[in-house]
């Protein structure tokens, strides 16, 4: 990993996906902002892992305040070299019950608060002309899920944006990339999978490594996309999926 230390942004990054790739971090001596909404998970995790991160307390729900936001970063730490979209909420109902409400929460979430804070960060990447983004999909937008269409549209949606984002920015010395995990063994999706078998069953056998990826199996792949190892490597979407999304 680099020498010099970096700034890094990782939303969500109190717990799951998020926590693993804020570890990874601070490991690799990044210092890592985390941004959520729970100011004691926040607390805590900081606390933990030492002076290298520290935490925002701040909703992406509240889209007209993020410019403010990273307005108070940039005062605090200076300029910002690695943004990590990862926080995102999910919703498991089936296509004719979801209501627009339920839509566009997940579509606010999980979209347009990766639009808006990805577009106040590249303002202030491109003073320096220097800095990596780095985008968060999932296996509902590599093939259809049953029971996911809103978190599916909003994941998809984020991979075309990797693309565009990266088209556009990279020129300007900022890339722009995608992780995309396959089945994770955390809290969440063992809570999912336990409580229904043949789902469970359906996720291994496509797997053609026949087991769940772990956290730091994400967060390995974030930690080189945001990497200097990384600094020809572009508008990618990486499958870090134990080979699910081509399994059979």
């Amino acid at each position: 990993m680099d020498k010099k230390i970096k700034l890094a942004i990782v939303t969500g990054g109190a717990s799951g996906l998020g926590l693993a790739t804020t570890k990874k971090f601070v490991e690799n001596n990044i210092k890592t902002i985390i941004i959520g909404r729970n100011e004691k998970n926040l607390a805590e995790v900081a606390g933990s892992l030492g002076e290298l991160c520290t935490y925002k307390v701040f909703d992406l729900g509240n889209l007209k305040e993020i410019p403010q936001l990273i307005t108070e970063i940039i005062a605090e730490h200076g300029q910002i070299d690695i943004l990590v979209n990862n926080a995102g909420i999910n919703q498991k109902k089936a296509f004719t019950e979801v209501t627009d409400e339920d839509f566009q929460q997940i579509i606010q979430t999980n979209l347009t608060s990766v639009f808006v804070l990805s577009r106040e960060v590249a303002k202030a990447m491109l003073s320096k002309k220097s800095g990596t983004i780095i985008n968060i999909s999932s296996m509902a937008a590599q093939y259809g899920i049953p029971y996911v269409i809103s978190y599916t549209a909003a994941k998809s949606a984020i991979e075309g944006m990797t693309k565009a984002m990266a088209v556009e920015l990279s020129p300007q010395g900022i890339r722009v990339n995608c992780v995309a995990p396959g089945f994770i063994a955390t809290n969440m999706s063992a809570k999912a999978l336990d409580s229904d078998p043949e789902r469970k069953r359906k996720v291994l056998s496509r797997t053609p490594m026949a087991k769940l990826g772990e956290p730091e199996d994400i967060a390995e792949a974030i930690l080189y996309l945001a990497s200097d190892g990384a600094k020809y490597v572009t508008g990618v979407i990486i499958p870090v999926d134990g080979g699910n999304s081509i399994g059979f």
